[in-house]
């Protein structure tokens, strides 16, 4: 995987600091998904019930808010520089996180909607350090740097394994303060770490309006939008609403499976760390998917993970027994999570120079996906009663993908892959 070039070319510690500040970043953007049922509960009780598709929808704002703020951040990035953007958008981030801490069970939905929206500051942290990082590197190394900068996304395994426990001991709201003092922690440890590329390095052009809009009418651009729309907006579609998905279809299995195994009678707390397990195989892999991707090229290994994805996703909705649906679940973040890695091996061979919005164009995409998929999962339950339909949409929205992967990968080898620096 070339990790001992990493200490030769680049800069490390902005490598690394790009990694903590989207893992926690990351952490904090997902933290209402694993909250969902103790947040339902105590709106519940100031006479507020939710319904299927309120839930979708307080679980979705963060993500349309990282989806639209990528862009804002992207360009950001190339007007300002990484490091001032992560700052202003870190601060936010924080903020929010303190705001619902100190509003506690007393917070109103629309409140929560509020805070949902500054938590996507959160999200499109993506749109700042996976450029600082990609900056740094040469083409041959970008799937694996930009892998590993964004299996960042660990940070919402984190949330999966404790939040649950925590809101059960101390109450939600304490979530909410353990993020905000964390958060700080990892600001101050970015600020010191991180740094720009010098215009040695990597040079960046200050963008315009007419420069998105240029890039807007490139094909390409709409093309990595789709995969990516799939790719990583399953995975955060699907992180972001596991517990709650866990919770109506397999609550009976987990209660007696909790207690004969984990010893533990809470079934949301059980639900949070099957839903890591499942979440942690997406987060882990994404790195070794750009790895693969530098390797085979990454339009080869999408149609490997995609279709894995497609198939998964029809069987899925099969399947009663709780053990298979978790492992089907596994596979299907892990492949997801693969296939993150492959876009981001190849955005950067066709869109190098221009990383910072492409990164914000290409990462809107992704939190648009998931905002529709976790729309898609609450009105198929609220319609239907179950996520069956929600599945077969998400399917086909893979299949189309791999057709047209079949539309593109002869004109991307025979044209910009040529000179592109990787495999194609």
């Amino acid at each position: 995987m070339r990790l001992g070039e990493l200490k030769t070319a680049g800069h490390l510690p902005t490598l690394i600091a790009a990694f903590l500040y989207f893992d926690f970043s990351f952490m904090v953007w997902t933290m209402l998904g694993p909250l969902a049922a103790e947040i339902s509960e105590s709106l519940a009780k100031h006479g507020y019930i939710l319904d299927a598709n309120q839930k979708a929808t307080l679980l979705a704002v963060p993500i349309l808010g990282g989806a639209i703020l990528r862009i804002v951040l992207g360009f950001l990035v190339d007007r300002i520089g990484a490091k001032k953007t992560a700052i202003i958008a870190q601060s936010i981030v924080i903020a929010s996180l303190f705001y619902a801490y100190f509003r506690g069970e007393n917070i109103t939905y629309h409140e929560l909607l509020a805070v949902a929206f500054g938590l996507g500051f959160a999200g499109a942290s993506f749109a700042v350090a996976l450029p600082q990082a990609g900056q740094w590197y040469p083409p041959r190394l970008q799937g694996l740097v930009l892998g590993l900068a964004g299996a960042g996304n660990i940070g919402v395994v984190i949330d999966y394994i404790f939040a649950p426990k925590i809101a059960e001991l101390w109450g939600w709201p304490t979530v909410f303060l353990v993020g905000g003092i964390l958060s700080t922690i990892i600001l101050i440890t970015y600020i010191l770490l991180a740094k720009d590329a010098p215009p040695e390095v990597y040079k960046p052009r200050k963008k315009k309006l007419g420069d998105y809009i240029k890039l807007l009418k490139d094909k390409d651009t709409w093309w990595f939008s789709l995969f990516y729309a799939v790719s990583f907006g399953g995975f955060v579609g699907f992180a972001n609403y596991m517990k709650v998905y866990l919770m109506d279809v397999y609550a009976t299995q987990m209660a007696e499976i909790g207690m004969k195994l984990l010893n533990e009678p809470n079934v949301k707390v059980v639900a949070g760390y099957f839903g890591a397990l499942c979440i942690f195989a997406g987060a882990m892999l994404r790195p070794v998917g750009g790895a693969i991707a530098d390797r085979i090229g990454g339009v080869k290994s999408l149609y490997i993970f995609f279709g894995g994805v497609f198939v998964l996703a029809i069987l899925n909705t099969l399947v009663e027994n709780f053990y298979a649906a978790i492992l089907i679940l596994f596979l299907i973040m892990a492949f997801l999570g693969m296939a993150n890695g492959a876009v981001f091996q190849l955005v950067p061979q066709r869109f190098g120079k221009d990383m910072g919005i492409m990164t914000g164009i290409v990462g809107c995409a992704g939190g648009l996906g998931g905002t529709a998929l976790v729309k898609t999962l609450g009105w198929s339950k609220a319609t239907f009663g179950n996520y069956d339909v929600g599945f077969y949409i998400f399917a086909t929205i893979v299949l189309l993908a791999i057709i047209g992967l079949s539309m593109v990968k002869t004109r991307w080898r025979t044209t910009w892959g040529v000179s592109a620096g990787g495999r194609i």
